[in-house]
């Protein structure tokens, strides 16, 4: 990771902030990219510490004006872009008959829609520099949870648009792949209306949910991604790796 320059989204919190801890200890560069001011220079404070470095960028990635932004600064102050990590997420409740229009396009454009349109305009840089993607997608990618419903597709669309790309790029030496968490103690379902009491009971029964016993940390799923952003993973592409704790291979209960 030493002299590489990675964009991490979602970094204010959660798996995306965990991420950009990883590669600053590793010594990148990190465009750490979130709406929160003050958890960005928090983020920016506690990776003083590491070889590398934190540059917090304030920007929605729903906002397509914010990410050309995001492009052109990162361009002009680094001179290149080696590693993108769309870590930005948001989840709902609902099903496929109370699911409103609103919170189905809200999640479709900053789970999937955003996630496209950074990365078409990010491939140029990486094509020149030879680096990669991970994207964060979602157990529910990969199965389907009731009551998630908007959220399941959007993970699903993330886990399609990595081997589509993925496929598309090889030729041109840029590498693709996701990441499919189980559940990870994040702010993710709190922000996304779960009360601290229901959330706490939700954690408790990943012992039940999961094979392994217990929730996942953002740490973890931190280390999966730097693995398969390092040039370790040079022989893999257009994969989705579950980390979550077994549950993937569950039935529903």
């Amino acid at each position: 990771m030493k002299d590489k320059i990675a964009v991490v989204t979602g970094a204010s919190s959660g798996i995306g902030r965990a991420v950009s801890l990883r590669f600053a200890a590793d010594g990148a560069t990190v465009v750490a990219v979130g709406r929160n001011q003050a958890e960005l220079s928090s983020l920016r404070d506690e990776a003083r510490q590491f070889e590398g470095v934190v540059k917090p960028h304030l920007a929605d990635v729903t906002e397509t004006s914010q990410m050309d932004r995001l492009v052109t600064e990162t361009i002009e102050f680094h001179g290149k872009i080696d590693i993108l990590v769309n870590a930005a997420g948001i989840i709902k409740n609902g099903s496929i008959e109370d699911t409103t229009l609103d919170d189905w396009d809200k999640m479709m454009n900053v789970n999937l829609r955003s996630l496209f349109y950074l990365t078409q305009k990010v491939v140029p840089h990486l094509v020149a520099s030879k680096g990669n993607i991970v994207n964060v997608s979602s157990v529910t990618g990969l199965r389907a949870f009731p009551n998630v419903l908007a959220y399941c597709v959007s993970k699903a669309a993330t886990d399609q648009l990595t081997r589509c790309s993925a496929l598309e790029l090889a030729p041109k030496g840029v590498r693709v792949n996701a990441v499919n968490p189980g559940v990870v103690v994040t702010n993710l379902h709190k922000r996304g209306g779960m009360s601290e009491e229901n959330y706490e009971t939700f954690v408790a029964n990943a012992k039940n949910t999961h094979p392994l016993g217990r929730a996942g940390t953002p740490q973890e799923v931190a280390d999966l991604i730097a693995f398969l952003a390092s040039d370790k993973a040079g022989w893999i592409t257009g994969a989705s790796y579950p980390i979550d704790g077994g549950r993937g291979q569950t039935c529903a209960r």
